[in-house]
């Protein structure tokens, strides 16, 4: 039924469509703590700190490793290191289909990115972890990149840089992923005969097998802050002591107090 011209003013007019212009997907992120939405090379511009409430957000491990690296400096070393399948592990999907699912998502091969470069002038060996990479989860590969790392940074008297962002162990590996916390663990100690320096940066997160093994074995131990650095996770811990964990545990913040970094 036409409506009495009289009412044709309520009348929701028709927009030319025209002149919109569809935003680009990607242009802003949004802040986990305080909800804001940040435009992203804003973003990128503050080393990934929100403006508003500082909170960090995680970093890739090239993001990691361009931060502390003279520009063109990094060479990369045992890129050529691919995850196996020894145990022919099958959970929701093969793990070799997880492996190329996270390959592709990440662009990288392993959970970890080794090399080499210069950090004001000086040589140093650097290794920073991927997780998103299945987590960050240090498998046989993870583990022998640690331990390469370690004796490259021995054989040339070069200091060892570390980034750690891991879950722990990675399940699909069983025994072999753990047997990675003992090799990385001799690996990095042998340094400190050597008298080579290791620095260990605690990314968000570090956690399980990794925070159990090398990641804490640094000679001097840094953290982002807010990340959430331990072994077991808070739910597991609480309901094995039967007891109400103080707030903020588990945090860099925390970890600092009580003097473990």
């Amino acid at each position: 039924m036409e409506l009495p011209a009289v009412l044709n003013w309520i009348r929701r007019p028709d927009y030319p469509s025209s002149g919109r212009r569809d935003v680009p997907a990607g242009l802003w992120s949004k802040c986990p703590r305080c909800a804001t939405l940040v435009y992203r090379k804003e973003l990128e511009r503050k080393l990934r700190v929100c403006p508003r409430c500082s909170y960090h957000h995680r970093l890739s491990a090239a993001d990691s490793l361009a931060l502390v690296l003279d520009e063109g400096s990094f060479e990369e070393h045992d890129e050529g290191l691919v995850p196996d399948d020894p145990l022919g592990f099958v959970d929701e999907q093969p793990y070799p289909a997880r492996i190329e699912e996270a390959q592709r998502r990440t662009g990288v091969p392993e959970a970890s990115i080794t090399g080499t470069g210069a950090i004001e002038g000086r040589g140093a060996v650097v290794d920073a972890m991927e997780f998103g990479f299945l987590g960050g989860s240090m498998g046989a590969v993870v583990g022998e990149k640690v331990a390469r790392s370690a004796e490259r940074a021995g054989g040339r008297r070069w200091p060892l840089v570390l980034f750690s962002a891991s879950g722990g162990a990675r399940m699909q590996e069983g025994a072999l992923s753990l047997m990675q916390l003992a090799k990385t663990s001799v690996a990095v100690g042998r340094l400190g005969e050597l008298g080579v320096p290791f620095i260990s940066v605690l990314c968000d997160p570090t956690t399980g097998g990794v925070a159990a093994s090398f990641a804490f074995q640094g000679d001097v131990i840094l953290a982002e802050p807010g990340a959430l650095i331990g072994f077991a996770g808070r739910r597991v811990i609480e309901q094995t002591i039967r007891q109400k964990l103080p707030d903020g545990f588990q945090t860099a913040e925390f970890v600092l107090e009580h003097g473990l970094i």
